[in-house]
């Protein structure tokens, strides 16, 4: 029997991709899509109504923030959780990439790797591609997980996040699910997936303060949690 997989996708202001990233998810595979919206001034929340998705409000802001309203909104009934960009660079057609590890009953979180996988030229800029590559390694250092990149693009079982007690609400909300997961014992792999040139301007590589702050976001919690989860063991 099929898992209950339900989709999540933070979004703002993406009226241009996020009807075509609705449409690329594999429906024989999900039970439902949910795109939480940050407060969009275009036409985000119509186009995603009008191709099926459930749309949630979100005022406050912050990546962290939407992935756990949408967490907190998923069916009951839910096995998985899939995470996805609204911008289309993260190709939607490739999820059964990230069930098959939580379908064989190898993994509790599966990310997405870009890095370990094919990448058109110029998706990912190349500080975007270091800090990422400097942020698997420092996780994999107070973790001891072996990760190539920090990709939105994953899967998790709900139960497991749930557990986590996520709390962040930016760009370091990765940072604490995978270090807390580390250290509570569960089991988390990555896939190599495909990555492309997203349609629209990033809000995050885009700009010089985007990327700084996201740098910051995710280096600082790598150090907060770190002390939080397994300094506390000593």
């Amino acid at each position: 029997m099929p898992m209950r997989v339900s989709v999540v996708i933070p979004a703002w202001n993406e009226e241009a991709a996020i009807g075509r990233v609705i449409a690329d998810i594999p429906r024989e595979l999900v039970t439902e899509v949910i795109v939480v919206d940050g407060g969009s001034t275009d036409q985000t929340r119509a186009v995603a109504a009008g191709v099926g998705a459930r749309v949630i409000p979100e005022p406050r802001r912050g990546y962290g923030r939407a992935c756990l309203t949408g967490l907190g909104h998923i069916d009951a009934a839910a096995e998985v959780v899939v995470f996805l960009d609204a911008d289309y660079s993260d190709r939607p057609a490739e999820l059964p990439r990230l069930l098959a590890p939580l379908e064989a009953g190898l993994a509790d979180l599966v990310i997405g790797s870009r890095l370990a996988g094919s990448r058109t030229p110029g998706a990912l800029p190349a500080h975007s591609v270091l800090g990422n590559r400097v942020a698997a390694a420092l996780i994999g250092l107070v973790s001891g997980l072996r990760l190539t990149d920090l990709g939105p693009f994953r899967a998790a079982r709900p139960a497991m996040l749930r557990a986590l007690t996520l709390q962040e609400q930016t760009y370091g909300w990765p940072v604490e699910m995978l270090v807390k997961g580390a250290a509570r014992g569960y089991r988390i792999v990555e896939v190599p997936v495909s990555y492309h040139p997203r349609i629209g301007t990033s809000k995050i590589t885009g700009t010089v303060s985007g990327s700084l702050g996201a740098a910051w976001c995710i280096l600082s919690g790598i150090i907060r949690y770190r002390v939080k989860e397994f300094g506390a063991r000593r």
